[in-house]
């Protein structure tokens, strides 16, 4: 297989077919190695929703509780902005030893956390650990490129799925359990959050040591250190951003700093990357790889879109319909089942050799029609009615995200595979991270107007104009919101205490703020659908990465 520097020339399979020698073989391989991968995925994934459900929990007992978005924060930092240089890393020195990397740093890194003994140690260590969970998934997900060929690839990622589906069920119910644990065999419970993905840590590296023994062809290139320092700088401060801003003020003049340093570190990355070409840590050539580039514009709106209007939902959930927080995220699962039907039918189509255009394009189109009619939902709304509308949510992000990775990979040399999925994986993440905070700006942006509109009320302003319901600290919240103070809402129990003649309007103001943030989502995923058009469909290779390695290597040697 050949592709030129500027990749104008996209690459196809060269020779044969996969004879079934090769076949056979392959698929040994991948099953062989596959439960060391999902182990691996498994603790990135365990770990997310495990700390969503502990941390405050953890904060209390470490007495910081001011300080715990900064343990989210720091892993969030760290592992988006090592998961391009994992990707590069694994394509020069190859996967196995960035694996093994990421996967002894992460346990490390637990390790570490169990041991913490305040918050700032405990962000800090949080930090290591990302360094790690940066890898565990990028270079999981290039190994499997390597070892399949891109038209059986959807098959394999469903049993990634499963994996996070499990993850998503077991999460919170672990987190949860060990949380409300005093001590387990003398340990404080929260601690056996982070002591847990010991072993199963040490079920990856076992597997990956002993079975993936892909041949790797070393590659003399220099290693992008301007271009990781630059991309950190760029990257550090626009996460802050998105993470604080809410609070501080997107105008306040530390919100301008962070966005001044973020443009500024990103520009000095692309003069680095373009000087660098090919040795550059994203190698800006890909981008002039049509299907590459578009695929990538694709999965930044889906991540900033679709997951940003998705974080709204628990919140909805919580408030409007008034469920516990368990509840809430038992209504996940409907869209969990979503992501694994997509998963299954897209890779069934693909095998027989089906184009994949398609799939990104009606996935948008589902997401935005399933934004449009959550609009439409109130607190009376039937409960299965909100399932298939989560359902609906599932197979957008289903045949939106795996079969763009699947494009990406497809359509660039196999040289350039790690760096690819790395750079796709990057961009969604950082989109994501925008799209929840720019949702959640809108959300609490229009609330005061609809809390102010609900409050014209008479029956509700009669009620406001209480002394004592204004004295009361219980309507403090309330008040807060309704004045447009910049409190985010990271507990709704309030509602349980305050006055019914201020909860009930409270929600019916939230409802219609939420009404907004749907609207913009369905848009925002229209947008995408057409978007999708664009992608030029390259036929899937026949051949896995490694398969394509070895036929070019033999006929290097019979040469």
């Amino acid at each position: 297989m050949t592709a030129s520097r500027t990749g104008h020339q996209e690459p196809s399979d060269s020779g044969s077919p996969a004879s079934q020698e090769e076949r056979e073989r392959a698929h040994r391989l991948i099953t062989a190695v596959m439960p060391g991968l999902m182990a691996g995925m498994f603790l990135a994934a365990l770990d997310q929703m495990v700390m969503s459900a502990s941390i405050r929990t953890i904060a209390d007992d470490l007495g910081g509780l001011h300080l715990q978005a900064w343990a989210t924060t720091a892993y969030l930092i760290t592992s988006t902005v090592t998961t391009p240089l994992y990707g590069k890393l694994s394509d020069i020195y190859g996967r196995k030893p960035l694996f093994v990397v990421a996967v002894v740093t992460f346990v490390a890194g637990s390790l570490a956390c169990a041991l913490a003994q305040t918050m700032h140690q405990l962000a800090v260590f949080r930090g290591l650990q990302g360094l790690g969970g940066g890898g565990l998934t990028a270079v999981a997900v290039a190994i499997t490129a390597d070892l399949v060929p891109p038209r059986e690839r959807a098959r394999y990622q469903g049993r990634s799925m499963t994996v996070w589906l499990a993850a998503s069920l077991l999460g919170p119910l672990i987190g949860g359990l060990f949380s409300d644990a005093g001590a387990v065999l003398g340990i404080t419970g929260w601690r056996w959050i982070f002591l847990i993905n010991v072993p199963i840590g040490a079920v990856a590296l076992i597997v990956i040591l002993r079975v993936l023994n892909v041949p790797h062809r070393a590659r003399s290139r220099r290693i992008d250190h301007w271009g990781a320092a630059a991309i950190t700088g760029g990257t550090v401060p626009l996460l802050l951003l998105a993470e604080q801003g809410q609070q501080r003020g997107w105008t306040a003049p530390w919100s301008l700093t962070c966005a001044v340093l973020g443009g500024a570190g990103f520009l000095a990355f692309l003069l680095i990357e373009w000087r660098l070409g090919e040795d550059a840590l994203i190698p800006l050539h890909l981008f002039r790889i049509p299907t590459f580039s578009v695929a990538i514009a694709v999965t930044m709106l889906v991540g900033g879109g679709m997951f940003g209007a998705i974080s709204v939902v628990p919140l909805y959930l919580q408030i409007v319909v008034d469920d516990s927080p368990v509840q809430a995220g038992l209504m996940m699962l409907p869209m969990l089942a979503g992501v694994f039907i997509s998963t299954v039918w897209s890779s069934r189509v693909l095998k027989r050799g089906g184009g994949y255009k398609a799939f990104p394009i009606i996935g948008a189109a589902v997401t935005a029609v399933g934004m449009f009619a959550f609009r439409a939902t109130d607190a009376g709304t039937p409960l299965w009615v909100r399932m298939v509308i989560l359902v609906a949510f599932g197979i957008g992000i289903g045949n939106c995200t795996r079969t763009l990775m699947v494009a990406a990979q497809n359509s660039v040399p196999v040289a350039d595979i790690g760096s690819a999925t790395a750079s796709l994986t990057f961009f969604r993440q950082v989109a994501g991270v925008f799209g929840v905070a720019a949702f959640l700006s809108v959300l609490f942006g229009v609330l005061p107007a609809k809390l102010s509109e609900t409050a014209a009320r008479p029956e509700v302003a009669a009620v406001i104009e209480d002394p004592a319901v204004v004295a009361d600290e219980r309507s403090e919240p309330f008040f807060a919101l309704k004045d447009g103070t910049r409190k985010q809402l990271e507990d709704s129990s309030f509602l349980d205490d305050a006055d019914p003649r201020l909860a009930d309007p409270f929600r019916d103001a939230f409802d219609a703020a939420t009404d907004r943030v749907f609207l913009i989502g369905g848009l925002l995923m229209c947008v995408t659908s057409v978007l999708a058009m664009f992608l030029k469909e390259v036929p899937l290779r026949e051949l896995s990465a490694a398969q394509l390695a070895e036929r070019e290597a033999a006929a290097k040697a019979a040469e």
